[in-house]
């Protein structure tokens, strides 16, 4: 029985996981997925690899994930699971590339500047 590890980044969130085949119990950070995704969408958006690829419930996955917030810690773990699986199967690979699964989004929060009050945002101008 091989264990598959990898690692999916979204924003400031790392998602390691450690995938095996199994009869497909998601846990997240030692809790069970429900527990620490209580939210609906949230759920949908982990297992989105494993619905595209008819994997669902055969793969049993330990995720460690840190940083960011719920959102970002979701799509972490989606990529990391979209990449176990073409570790698993290279057949996999053509439909989660369609859906963009593989993809890393790189898009982070820009740092504040100095003389801003945001990154881009000007403080208030006052002319008199």
């Amino acid at each position: 029985m091989e264990v598959i590890n990898t690692i999916g980044r979204r924003k400031t969130s790392v998602a390691r996981i450690y995938m095996q085949p199994g009869k497909g119990d998601i846990k997240v950070n030692n809790k069970d997925m429900q527990e620490y995704f209580p939210v609906d969408i949230m759920q949908i958006i982990v297992k989105q690899p494993l619905v595209t690829v008819d994997a669902d419930g055969k793969y049993d996955i330990k995720v460690n994930v840190d940083g960011g917030g719920v959102k970002g810690q979701a799509e972490a773990i989606r990529l990391a699971i979209a990449r176990a699986l073409c570790e698993v199967d290279a057949e996999f690979r053509p439909p989660l590339k369609k859906e963009g699964f593989l993809t890393r989004d790189s898009r982070m929060v820009e740092r504040k500047k100095y003389g801003r009050r945001k990154a881009r945002r000007r403080f208030q101008f006052s002319k008199r």
